[in-house]
């Protein structure tokens, strides 16, 4: 596997070892006198009048990464996706047949349906205001709380639509209700003018144009008609009574993208996942598809899936979800339903046939290979964060069971010769997955101890270890973000839990009964001491992600220090390497960059974002990141950096530096502190 270049660290770099913090010291000071109401405020002070309250729409406006995630080229686009989810929740609800999406010449973009309209007629609470107008600038205002209006809806926090207003230059609403034609204009979240009563119609619906603010975007953040077109194309799929209809500007086009279309897809999943697959070879003729309702539990579920031994393009296999027809990129309690429903289907066609290989079978094994596509219909999902990237309703996975078991029993029974292939190709992913583990193992183990691998390790399917890497995480959480970023052919993941022990000061029986340690060595598939041999490792590169932080750094420093010890060959072959995840998040109109720690973060400001303010955010540790930002920043090979670690040529002074820091006696390392006091000083800039 082609690597970029890594550069050197020693083996205690200062990215290991920042300067210590400056120690606590019990303080001798008089304590200040106690505050005293109507005195005299004391300079930096802190009373009233520095309390900030947010009107309207202002938060919004201050922090809209709150809201949409950020700044960015996808945060922009989401502005989008807020406005078509309200159209499309008129559709679900039965009320709309058609949509139309149109991106015009001056960046305007306008989505129109054909639904009940927006509500004109004065709000009850509001006097002198329109309900139009409060939904346009007041959070938390909809009519999707109840479930009166909506049985099941996207947008369910009440803020899309106003946050779509306060973002952009301007909007223009117009609404087709009560006989008549009704129009509003905004800016930046304030209404331009009063609601205006103009002509008679018969049409109903509503159409909403907006062009978003470059204040907030940058100037060069413009809508792309790509991504809009297959936003658009994809809501289309998701139920089959609406008709979608595209259009743009031919100037803003610079691709293949057309600039008319009509999306109409009658079998909803089932033609995409169709068009998803075409040309691809499929283990059954058909796809196990269809929908649902479940009104006793209310709320109703769409599927279609598919199983290839050939893979889609890069991956094995993909799964697609969706929750009243949000896209959830994360997942959530609906996919780990459609998991469940499709191993408990599988496991008892196997005993009702006779198979007994059957009972090996996991979620894992039944998933890896196939092309899921699921998309629920619930009241009142909960969701992970405003932008609805992960549902977390518990209701959905009962649900989702619920609805498949039956349909997936009869399907399979339906087609016997088919299901006996499908259960034969999940049980031969089963077998070769058991056979990888016991052949890593017997290869690996002595025969003094079990052959077995750590429960804990998710390792890649790779066979070979040329390519392939183990990533040593800090804590469970991180190591659930890192198992969804990984490339699973070629990336293992080990969670260690918490600060490992010290080797430098333990005894062998501690060493030896560390199950962190032991877990690790298993994992590794060596031995340590003599007994290490380079050619047992079952990874060709050894990383440790740790946080971006002290503690990180003093994680990643016990761990070198145990490599060092036990396999100093590691280190001197330079397969040992360190992750280096950012620090910050920094986001200013169509550009996303991130630096490594304070000073990196600090040049960025004063070249990439000179003279901007750009919206800063400080990650709290790897479990902190999406899957998406960990795989582009630490580890995907193609965009990621990493540090090798490697041992100078004289490396007495690497041992005595090893028993000065790390060792049993603290005099070695008061007496480092004392002369090395200068370089921690000026680090702290005291």
């Amino acid at each position: 596997m082609s690597q970029p270049p890594t550069p050197q660290a020693s083996l205690f770099d200062d990215a290991l070892n920042p300067a210590p913090a400056a120690p606590l010291a019990e303080s001798h000071e008089p304590r200040p006198d106690p505050v005293v109401l109507g005195a005299k405020e004391p300079a930096g002070g802190y009373s009233a009048k520095d309390i900030e309250v947010l009107e309207g729409l202002e938060p919004v406006r201050k922090r809209p990464g709150m809201y949409i995630g950020g700044t960015d080229e996808r945060a922009l686009h989401h502005l989008f996706a807020e406005v078509l989810d309200n159209a499309m929740d008129e559709a679900v609800a039965g009320h709309a047949k058609v949509i139309e999406v149109r991106l015009d010449a001056d960046g305007v973009l306008t989505v129109k349906d054909d639904g009940r309209g927006i509500p004109v007629d004065p709000h009850p609470k509001h006097p002198g205001k329109s309900a139009l107008e409060v939904i346009m600038t007041v959070l938390h205002s909809g009519g999707k709380f109840s479930g009166k209006a909506y049985e099941t809806s996207g947008g369910l926090h009440g803020v899309g639509v106003s946050v779509v207003n306060a973002l952009s230059e301007r909007v223009d609403v117009t609404a087709w209700k009560d006989g008549f034609e009704w129009r509003q204009s905004f800016s930046r979240g304030k209404p331009l003018g009063g609601i205006e009563k103009l002509n008679p119609t018969r049409k109903k619906g509503t159409a909403i144009s907006f062009l978003p603010d470059a204040q907030i975007f940058g100037e060069g953040a413009i809508f792309k008609p790509a991504r809009l077109y297959r936003m658009a194309r994809s809501k289309a799929y998701l139920f089959g009574g609406v008709e979608i209809r595209w259009s743009c500007d031919p100037s803003r086009i610079h691709d293949q993208t057309p600039a008319e279309a009509t999306f109409r897809f009658p079998n909803g999943l089932a033609d995409f996942l169709a068009e998803r697959v075409k040309g691809i070879e499929t283990v059954t003729p058909e796809p196990f598809a269809g929908r649902i309702e479940r009104k006793s539990e209310g709320g109703a579920v769409e599927w279609a899936l598919t199983w290839t031994p050939a893979g889609f393009g890069e991956a094995d296999g993909f799964m697609q979800s969706y929750c009243n027809t949000v896209p959830t990129p994360e997942g959530g309690t609906h996919e780990a339903g459609l998991r469940a429903a499709l191993t408990r289907g599988l496991k008892a066609y196997a005993e009702l046939t006779g198979e007994k290989r059957g009972s090996i079978l996991t979620a894992e094994d039944v998933i890896s290979q196939a092309g899921a596509l699921i998309s629920v219909f619930i009241r009142n999902p909960e969701f992970q964060g405003q932008t609805k990237e992960r549902l977390s309703s518990s209701d959905a996975q009962k649900l989702v069971e619920n609805a498949l078991r039956d349909p997936f029993d009869h399907w399979l029974t339906a087609q016997p010769k088919a299901a006996s292939a499908l259960l034969e190709f999940v049980i031969e992913r089963a077998e070769e997955r058991l056979k990888r583990r016991r052949d890593k193992d017997v290869q690996r183990a002595s025969a003094t101890r079990k052959l077995r691998l750590p429960g804990k390790l998710a390792d890649c399917s790779g066979q070979a270890t040329d390519g392939t890497e183990i990533f040593l995480v800090e804590g469970d959480s991180a190591g659930g973000s890192a198992k969804q970023a990984r490339n699973r052919r070629t990336q293992a993941i080990l969670p260690l839990r918490g600060k490992i022990l010290n080797v430098a000061s333990a005894t062998l029986d501690k060493l030896g009964g560390n199950k962190e340690l032991t877990d690790l060595m298993l994992a590794l598939g060596v031995q340590g001491g003599s007994k290490f041999k380079e050619e047992d490792l079952r990874y060709e590169r050894v990383v440790i992600m740790t946080d971006a932080d002290v503690d990180g750094a003093h994680i990643a420093s016990l761990l070198i220090t145990f490599f060092y010890r036990t396999m100093p060959n590691l280190i001197r072959s330079g397969r040992l390497y360190l992750a280096l995840p950012p620090l910050y998040r920094m986001s200013h109109g169509g550009k996303t960059i991130y630096a490594r720690d304070d000073a990196h973060r600090e040049e960025l400001l004063a070249t990439e974002f000179k003279g901007k303010k750009p919206e800063i955010g400080r990650f709290k540790g790897l479990g902190e990141m999406m899957p998406a930002q960990l795989k582009e920043t630490t580890m995907d090979p193609a965009t990621r950096t990493m540090a090798r670690v490697t041992l100078p040529r004289a490396e007495e002074s690497v041992e005595d530096l090893v028993e000065a820091l790390m060792g049993r006696k603290p005099e070695l390392r008061f007496r480092f502190i004392q002369e090395n006091a200068e370089f921690a000083v000026a680090d702290l800039d005291v």
